[in-house]
């Protein structure tokens, strides 16, 4: 697996390595000593599927608060998304500070996202499903989330948004 830095603090896009051959390739999606190297949680506890029927939906921007943040690694495996994150760390340098990448199931890329980030995403194709592999299982009354179209990010959508949850639509204004 390679492991590139992007913008926003301690988080990572990770690109398989590929071992490929007349029928297909295979390649290491998550080794547990390698996050352990580079001060990343290997734990995992939970892992998620999110099916979306329709391009254009959006779902986000979500967290879970203090004391069950967690980390949360992202892999589209149908379709194509644009996967956007938030660092939410008050004293972070990158603070309000957003990230969007292209994920697909052609690419094979993942994202790293560190406790303490909201994390949402558009589809960009029918038919598109996303994989979670989570720190923490889900806690209900330590769910969060920001606006997807919160001024306090002015995160750039692709795609005019087609759908969108009530509950996505109903959080507060960050600041």
């Amino acid at each position: 697996m390679i492991f590139s830095k992007i913008k926003l603090d301690d988080a990572f896009i990770i690109e398989l390595e590929k071992i490929e051959d007349e029928r297909g390739f295979f390649a290491r999606s998550f080794d547990a000593k390698q996050f352990e190297e580079l001060g990343l949680n290997p734990k995992i506890v939970q892992c998620n599927i999110s099916f979306n029927k329709n391009r254009g939906t959006i779902r986000g921007m979500h967290y879970q608060a203090h004391p069950f943040e967690e980390d949360k690694i992202v892999h589209c495996t149908k379709g194509s998304i644009f996967d956007v994150i938030v660092d939410l760390r008050t004293k972070s340098q990158t603070f309000k500070k957003w990230f969007g990448i292209n994920l697909s199931a052609d690419d094979y890329k993942i994202l790293y996202i560190p406790k303490g980030f909201a994390h949402g995403f558009q589809t960009l194709e029918d038919n598109t499903e996303v994989f979670y592999q989570m720190s923490e299982f889900f806690m209900p009354e330590y769910s969060r989330g920001v606006r997807w179209n919160d001024d306090a990010f002015k995160i750039t959508w692709p795609l005019k948004p087609t759908l969108i949850s009530e509950k996505d639509q109903s959080y507060d204004s960050f600041d």
